[in-house]
């Protein structure tokens, strides 16, 4: 009776650290430090425009580190002018920069946020890089450091646009939006864009690697979608207005304040 009494003792207390050991994870999890939750709220502070998270001062730098390099980088095409299509991109990054880095001063120091005066050490090398180039060399380089870069802040500008609480950030990554797209666009017009190497870029360094539908099979002639039905003339049709487009100053000198809450 002993032995099977301490058996039967062993055995409820093997199941209740078992038990145990599956419920841990499940209520410290939420609660530990290091979970994106946790980081989020341990990053945030308050500030004038809503809740500012690290990610969102994070960006307010990038902006500004992009202007400090990307600007000196159009400059430097319009000096060279090695093509016209380089010369107008390089213009269309000295305007937009010029515009992008007084909204982001002027976002700083609603926020109370310190920037920096220098390109970061791999910002240099590029420019030191495109300096040294001559000829095809460097308007490929132009062409494809550029735009890799503006690619990169392109997907950051769309995150932070989703998901910031601070409205002068909100607003801050509208401006980016249209101006690295135009940028963007620019640079692709000069012909000298690798789209291969930025696809391998990018698969390099994603998460995950969807395998989307199936390929085309050549040859075959795809069926056509069955249009939407469209609703009945005498129903109420709901109207989708487009929101006003975002105020652009007049002058590039001297920008209008953006619109925020206080």
């Amino acid at each position: 009776m002993r032995r099977l009494s301490s058996g039967t003792g062993l055995v409820l207390v093997a199941l209740a650290a078992t038990l145990l050991a599956l419920l841990f994870p499940v209520w410290s999890y939420a609660d530990r430090s290091g979970t994106p939750l946790a980081d989020l709220d341990a990053g945030t502070v308050a500030a004038r425009g809503g809740p500012l998270s690290a990610a969102d001062r994070d960006f307010v730098v990038r902006v500004r580190l992009a202007g400090l390099w990307e600007g000196p980088a159009g400059q430097q095409a319009i000096e060279r002018a090695p093509s016209a299509s380089v010369k107008a991109a390089g213009q269309h990054l000295v305007d937009g920069h010029a515009f992008l880095d007084a909204r982001v001063r002027e976002v700083a120091a609603e926020l109370g946020m310190e920037l920096p005066d220098q390109p970061n050490a791999q910002q240099q090398g590029w420019l030191r890089r495109l300096t040294a180039d001559t000829g095809t060399a460097y308007e490929r380089d132009f062409a494809n450091l550029l735009r890799a870069a503006h690619g990169k802040v392109f997907a950051l500008v769309a995150q932070i646009r989703a998901t910031t609480r601070n409205s002068l950030v909100r607003g801050l990554a509208d401006d980016a939006n249209t101006t690295v797209l135009d940028h963007i666009t620019m640079l692709e017009a000069t012909g000298f864009v690798d789209f291969d190497a930025l696809a391998r870029d990018g698969a390099a360094t994603a998460t995950a690697s969807p395998t989307g539908p199936p390929p085309p099979t050549p040859g075959a002639t795809p069926r056509s979608p069955v249009p939407l039905t469209p609703a009945p003339s005498d129903a109420a049709s709901p109207s989708f207005p487009l929101p006003p487009p975002a105020s652009r100053p007049k002058d590039q000198a001297s920008p209008e304040p953006a619109s925020h809450t206080p």
